[in-house]
């Protein structure tokens, strides 16, 4: 599609799932966890506790409040933790305080939830009221991408939760816990881009998109 060309290139070749790279290594014999740490190609290799919990319901609104936090402030979130954005109940609902300004959020997974979520943002628009939330997350997946559909089978609630925990236990022990202190983005910013939304960076990060028809499939012919 025309939508991912930002740069006047293709932006992706080809993805694979999580359930596809684990049959690939089955069936190559490959043993991941007997293999030797090896470094990974930066600047993508090297990357923030921030991005680790993406993987999570909530874990996107976590990381930007963390930035958030930084960039009004000029100071560091005190605790990297955000705990009323984490859990895996469907719609999750809080208020975070920067600068004496309070900050209304909430965070949905799963479509039902969304359209939940969506249903109370358009009655309060009709009522002429002001918008429930400055920030609202969305993820169609139950429990985020945790619990995608390119994850391995049997993902049930118990399992979902236990990849989040070690999303978040990752995060913990991670030297950089926040997307703006990510070394190697630093230094892309510093080196190519300039700064966050400068024209080059807007030209090769950022796109849009527009509305498409949807895709009916056609009846069989057999």
């Amino acid at each position: 599609m025309d939508d991912m060309y930002a740069s006047g290139k293709q932006d992706v070749d080809v993805t694979i799932t999580t359930r596809e790279l684990a049959r690939m290594l089955k069936t190559r014999g490959i043993d991941l966890s007997v293999l030797e740490d090896g470094s990974a190609d930066n600047p993508l290799g090297e990357y923030s506790g921030a991005g680790t919990i993406f993987g999570a319901t909530g874990g996107v609104m976590e990381a930007a409040l963390r930035t958030a936090y930084k960039l009004i402030t000029g100071k560091e979130l005190p605790s990297p933790d955000i705990d009323f954005v984490r859990g895996y109940k469907g719609i999750k609902k809080g208020e975070l305080t920067i600068e004496g300004k309070t900050i209304r959020i909430a965070v949905a997974s799963g479509l039902a939830n969304v359209q939940k979520l969506l249903e109370e943002v358009r009655a309060a628009k009709q009522a002429g009221k002001e918008p429930p939330y400055h920030f609202i997350e969305v993820m169609a997946c139950r429990g985020g991408c945790v619990g995608g559909g390119g994850q391995p089978y049997r993902s049930t609630a118990t399992v979902r939760l236990a990849r989040a925990k070690g999303l978040y236990k990752e995060d913990k022990g991670m030297p950089h816990r926040e997307s703006h202190n990510n070394p190697s983005i630093q230094k892309l910013y510093k080196e190519y881009l300039d700064k966050p939304l400068s024209a080059k960076a807007k030209k090769l990060l950022h796109t849009s998109y527009k509305a498409r028809p949807m895709a009916m499939r056609k009846p069989n012919q057999d």
